[in-house]
This record gives structure tokens, C-alpha cells and sequence, in this order.
């Protein structure tokens, strides 16, 4: 009979890899089960072609839509989850939003917890991260108990000159926080060597800090912690009462296995973690675990993303791009009904990657015409908030398939902020040289597939009919079922998401440690 743990955790990313880390750290027998395997380090981690074009490292799942039409969503299943790919963009949400927010599309609701409540674990993610930036920048932020680890990343000089004009223009850039491992004092020759590949991209030389380098290689020397890669869940059992999950269902190589933890923690991504708990049917849960409220698998959110690239008759070369935000735009005010979000920069564009991400666009472009577009690119990253609604849901059919019925909310808000950054970059002069006729900008908005940021489908709150988790994060029907992915979100702000699920993973760790101490 397999070992029984105190915990099993399912999935290795930003909630599964962190909760692990503080598990491991207090002693508890840890189970990490992780669908994927280790995502090997290799040139095409760098290869544009490969990562872009090809696809290389995004799964072969096949999802369908709300009109049952199939679509191969971009998910990476390997230890360290969907952090292995992200731009290791790490901010933290707003204290407003964590309460009631309206929108152009409908009200964002307020948190259960406070940000007041939520910040020490906002420092303490920072500081397992090892984030760079700089606290008391950035005008909207809340208060912050202890400063980065790291002072915030230099901008090269064209970026420098960017922000240099933004300001004197009367806006407030800062420094993005970004996670990845730096000492540009020293530059050891193991970390980050400022490449242009941490959106989008695995890194090579594991200076992301992503959750496989940052959380879950750090405790695998440990006696007490187990991880077994290829290892799909597919359904949690429980007790007679149906109270209690007393196996972890597992298919590993073609076959089936049964793992038991006193506490089981799922954090297989929103989608996926909802996925699991909807198989999960039995005669005391016949809609699927956890679900009395109905709610599991509901109010999926997704931001209402765009990557811009603003050209300029200049060359940029700068390498590492991704150092300046702008959040002048993240609250109403100002003339501005809606809140519209927030502006950051992204990894440098190139010819291939343009080419993987908008193939339509660029497919009659000749490669050196690309070369030249992407050589004079800025790129920005816009990001406006997704508002909950109960028809957005992933449910699974009779062969456990995802389906994901979704129409994004606040296109209004999107746009207003894609229109303010065109004011912006006029305004300061990038698009006032141009290489075509006109001011050109070439917007991607991001596809029902690029679920990078999915958020919501097992929401956390107080009131077990309106809610599918506790406070703490554990499932109101269940004595020991917790889930710590994104899904736990009520709503998901204008920022990247990362930094508020190790948080909260962090949170619910120390609960876990006092709770079985």
C-alpha cells in the first residue's frame, strides 16, 4: 500500500509549489503530485521558433468552447506549473481591490479578508521570491511592511529615457517588480544574465523565480517531502459521510493509483482544479465536490489582456525590457467613469515570436521586414480587470473534458486604456518619428486560449451557500479539503496574479501548521 501523508498536494506551480515550501519547512510528510514532468533545460528554452511558433512546451490538452468548437489552450504542465512560462511580473493587488469595486460591466466584489490582513504574507512571498523593486514608488500601492529583498532593476537607457519622459510629462511610473534572480552589483555567473526571454519563456539557467527554482528544488532533499511527476489526478474519494477526501486518484503511466493524506491541497489551476472537483461525483456529492453552493467551476475570470507594440523611427536595443508600470489609470477618476487598469512593459519583441502570436497578421511579412519591425518596438503590456459572472464556467462532460464558456467583460475599459496609451506615447514622442505613414500600433488582444490568468472558479468567502471555500481556504463541505490556486480569488484586480497566490499559499500553510501542530 502507498506511504499515507499528512498533506497531499496536487499540483507544483504558484499555490501548490509555495504551500509545499512552508509544509515541508514545518515538518509536515508532503505528497507533491504533479501532471507534468521536470521541463527540461535545453537551447530551445531560448529558441523563439520553438517556443512561439512551434509551441513547443504547451500542452496537447484539447478544451471546447461554449459553442463546443475545440481549442488547444496554452497550459504547462510541468513542476514549477504555469510560473515555468510567466514574465515573473510580481505586484501586488491594490487595497481597494479588496473591497467592492463597479465596473463598466458589473460590480467586482469585495474580498473577505482586508489587504490590511492580507500584507504580511504579501512580504513574505516577496522575500521567498526574491523579488526586485522598490515600495513607496507607486502611488496606488498600500502600505508595505518591509522593503523588497532586492532594489528594483535598472532600466537601460532608452527604457530610462521612457520613464525620464513620462514623469516630466506629469505621470508616476515606477519600477516593475520582477522576479528573478539578479545581483547586479556582482552579476555572479548563476543568475540572471538581463536576456530578453523571461516572458513566455523557461529559463535556461533557472534565474526565473518561478515555483519549481524558488519553492519546490529547495525541500526536495528533505526525508519528509515526496514528489511524483506524471502524475495526473483524476477524481478525489471520500468517507461514507462524505465529509472527509480519503483518496487522491491518480493516473501514472496508464494506471491507476491511490494516494491518502490527512489534508488534501489542490492546486492544479483554475480551470483544472475545478475540473477535478466536478469529477469528483458521488452519492453524497452528486454535483461534484464541494459544490452545494453550485459555484464550483463559475465565475471563471480571465484578464482582458493586450500586448501592444508601439514603433518608433529610433532603434530600440534594449535587451531587458520589462522595468517601468504605470497605474495613473487603475482607479476612476479624472473624467474616467471605470477604472481602466494597469500599463506595463514586456519582454522585447522578435520576428518570431511575432510570427507564433499573431500568424494571421505577420504571415505575409518577410522575415527581415519582421526583423526591422521588432528591432524598433516598444512593448507594453495592458491589463484591465475581469469582472465574475456565474455564466463564465468551466464544466467537464462525460469523458471529464473541460469546457469553457466565457465572454470577456469591461471591453470598454480596455479600450479606454489602449487609448490612453496612445495619448501617452504621442504625447512623449515614441510614435513621432514613425516607420510607416501613420502612427502604427500592432495590438494582440490574447485569445480564450492564453489562459495564463485564469482566477475564480472556487471563490473563498464567509457564507457557505454564496461561497465554495472558507477564509482559510479550506472547502465549506469538507473537513479537509483545501485549494490554493488562483481559483480561490473573488476577483482578480488589474495586476498579474503570481504574487497574490503565493501569498495566499503562504497564508494557508501557516494555517495548515497551526491546525495540525
Amino acid at each position: 500500500m502507498p506511504e499515507h501523508y499528512d498533506v497531499v498536494i496536487v499540483g507544483t506551480g504558484a499555490g501548490g509549489g509555495t504551500i509545499a515550501n512552508v509544509l515541508a519547512h514545518g515538518g509536515k510528510r508532503i505528497l507533491l503530485l504533479e501532471r507534468g514532468d521536470f521541463l527540461p533545460r535545453e537551447l530551445a528554452n531560448w529558441n523563439p521558433d520553438q517556443v512561439f511558433v512551434d509551441g513547443r512546451y504547451i500542452s496537447a490538452d484539447t478544451w471546447y468552447d461554449s459553442d463546443g468548437a475545440a481549442f488547444q489552450p496554452q497550459v504547462h504542465y510541468f513542476v514549477g506549473g504555469a510560473t515555468k512560462m510567466y514574465g515573473a511580473a510580481l505586484y501586488r493587488l491594490r487595497p481597494a481591490d479588496f473591497g467592492e469595486i463597479q465596473h463598466a460591466d458589473g460590480l467586482s466584489p469585495a474580498w473577505p479578508v482586508s489587504y490590511d490582513e492580507f500584507e504580511p504574507w504579501y512580504t513574505k512571498a516577496e522575500w521567498l521570491y526574491q523579488v526586485h523593486g522598490a515600495h513607496g514608488e507607486d502611488p496606488t500601492e498600500g502600505h508595505w511592511s518591509r522593503q523588497y529583498p532586492w532594489p528594483a532593476v535598472s532600466h537601460e537607457p532608452r527604457i530610462q529615457q521612457i520613464s525620464d519622459s513620462l514623469r516630466a510629462a506629469g505621470y508616476r511610473p515606477f519600477h516593475a517588480p520582477c522576479g528573478i534572480l539578479l545581483d547586479e552589483a556582482r552579476r555572479p555567473a548563476s543568475t540572471c544574465i538581463r536576456c530578453n526571454t523571461c516572458d513566455g519563456y523557461p529559463c535556461l539557467v533557472h534565474a526565473k523565480s518561478d515555483a519549481e527554482t524558488m519553492a519546490v528544488r529547495p525541500v526536495l532533499d528533505l526525508d519528509n517531502v515526496t514528489l511524483l511527476v506524471n502524475a495526473e489526478v483524476q477524481r478525489l474519494e471520500t468517507d461514507a459521510a462524505g465529509r472527509s477526501v480519503t483518496g487522491v486518484v491518480v493516473s501514472r503511466g496508464g494506471q491507476p493509483e491511490v494516494y491518502t493524506g490527512d489534508v488534501v491541497v489542490v492546486s492544479a489551476g483554475a480551470a483544472n482544479s475545478a475540473r477535478i472537483l466536478l469529477r469528483s461525483v458521488s452519492e453524497q456529492h452528486p454535483d461534484g465536490l464541494a459544490n452545494s453552493s453550485g459555484l464550483v467551476g463559475r465565475n471563471y475570470m480571465f484578464h482582458n489582456s493586450n500586448a501592444v507594440v508601439a514603433l518608433d523611427k529610433e532603434p530600440n536595443d534594449t535587451v531587458f525590457q520589462k522595468t517601468v508600470g504605470l497605474n495613473d489609470f487603475y482607479f476612476a477618476g479624472h473624467g474616467r467613469p471605470w477604472p481602466l487598469g494597469n500599463i506595463q512593459m514586456v519582454g522585447k519583441s522578435n520576428a518570431a515570436a511575432m510570427k507564433g502570436e499573431e500568424p494571421t497578421l505577420t504571415k505575409l511579412a518577410p522575415q527581415l521586414s519582421l526583423d526591422e519591425v521588432a528591432r524598433h518596438a516598444v512593448d507594453f503590456w495592458l491589463t484591465t480587470e475581469d469582472v465574475p459572472k456565474p455564466d463564465n464556467r468551466v464544466t467537464v462532460d462525460a469523458a471529464g473534458r473541460v469546457h469553457l464558456a466565457y465572454r470577456a467583460t469591461n471591453a470598454a475599459e480596455a479600450d479606454g486604456l489602449y487609448g490612453e496609451l496612445r495619448t501617452i506615447m504621442n504625447h512623449i514622442g515614441i510614435a513621432a518619428h514613425h516607420v510607416l505613414d501613420k502612427n502604427f500600433y500592432l495590438h494582440m488582444s490574447i485569445p480564450i486560449a492564453g489562459v495564463a490568468h485564469q482566477a475564480g472558479t472556487c471563490k473563498f468567502g464567509a457564507d457557505p451557500a454564496t461561497s465554495v471555500l472558507d477564509v482559510h481556504c479550506k472547502a465549506h463541505d469538507l473537513d479537509n479539503l483545501y485549494v490554493v490556486d488562483a481559483s480561490f480569488m473573488p476577483s482578480i484586480g488589474a495586476v498579474n496574479p503570481a504574487l497574490t497566490i503565493m501569498a495566499n499559499a503562504i497564508r494557508v500553510g501557516e494555517h495548515l501548521l497551526a491546525r495540525t501542530s
